[in-house]
């Protein structure tokens, strides 16, 4: 027979969102320079009117 465990598992749920937090920082950190050169380009044709004007 088993027996039942009483207890909260509210603490796991913090605990999963600082473990997935992590691995974004360190994903991020590791593709930094793509990241920022890619953010720089969608920057640059957000930003430029040249190009969104000839784009229609």
């Amino acid at each position: 027979m088993r027996k039942k465990i009483k207890g909260s598992k509210k603490g796991m749920g913090t605990v999963e969102i600082v473990i997935i937090i992590a691995v974004l920082v360190a994903l991020a950190l590791i593709f930094r320079e793509g990241l920022m050169a890619f953010a720089g380009n969608i920057m640059d044709f957000c930003f430029d009117d040249a190009k969104i004007t000839s784009a229609f």
